[in-house]
């Protein structure tokens, strides 16, 4: 089971979603990241956020139907996602998978992207997904299931980090370090269905992206 947060970044298409939706143990909106449901027809548990991008035809379904509105000020520290994350971690106890975290305002995909990194989240695994990639935080162990010829990027967060040892792609690491700035660990390839990451030191952005994206 899964919490699954809806942003209101951009997703040109839904369909692959819906799989999803029918194991959640929860579906929350930040906001704007309604719409996305809407378009699914599928209502959300709650609606977190100041409200200031709903659609009128959204916010309408959403009274029609009495879902709960958890609002705050437009005048705010957090973003609707960061205040939609902390109401799930403090919530419930499932990982959670981020849906529209991406497009629209670069801006705002690179604020969802480092809230991989805040303190209070720490303690769960959270997911960012498009139709054809996603992106995780590794500071330990993770396994990536895929491809032979999908695409494997490795993006230090922060400072240095040391590679215990990477698997099953095409460059493999072993007790290497990938240097903050560089590109060097971007467009690996897996080798197998299974890659093994294993970090000894420092925090790695891990974003496998399915060889069927064809760029």
């Amino acid at each position: 089971m899964t919490v699954l947060l809806f942003a209101n970044g951009d997703l040109e298409t839904i369909t692959w979603i819906r799989p999803y939706l029918a194991s959640a143990s929860a579906v929350i909106a930040a906001d704007g990241g309604s719409r996305h449901l809407w378009r699914l027809e599928h209502l959300p548990d709650l609606v977190i956020g100041d409200m200031d991008s709903l659609p009128l035809q959204v916010r309408a379904w959403l009274a029609a139907s009495n879902v709960p509105l958890i609002r705050h000020a437009r005048e705010k520290d957090e973003t609707d996602l960061e205040l939609a994350l902390l109401h799930a971690v403090a919530n419930y106890e499932d990982d959670v998978l981020v849906f529209g975290a991406f497009g629209g305002r670069l801006d705002q995909t690179l604020a969802n992207i480092l809230l991989l990194s805040h303190p209070a989240l720490d303690t769960r695994r959270i997911e960012l997904l498009a139709p054809h990639e996603r992106a995780w935080l590794a500071t330990a162990e993770t396994k990536i299931h895929g491809e032979i010829g999908d695409t494997v990027s490795l993006i230090p967060l922060g400072g240095d980090v040391l590679v215990r040892l990477a698997t099953g792609l095409q460059w493999i690491l072993k007790e290497e370090v990938l240097a903050f700035g560089p590109a060097r660990g971007v467009s690996n390839l897996m080798t197998a269905e299974l890659a093994n990451i294993s970090v000894a030191s420092g925090t790695l952005l891990c974003i496998h992206t399915k060889r069927t994206w064809g760029r």
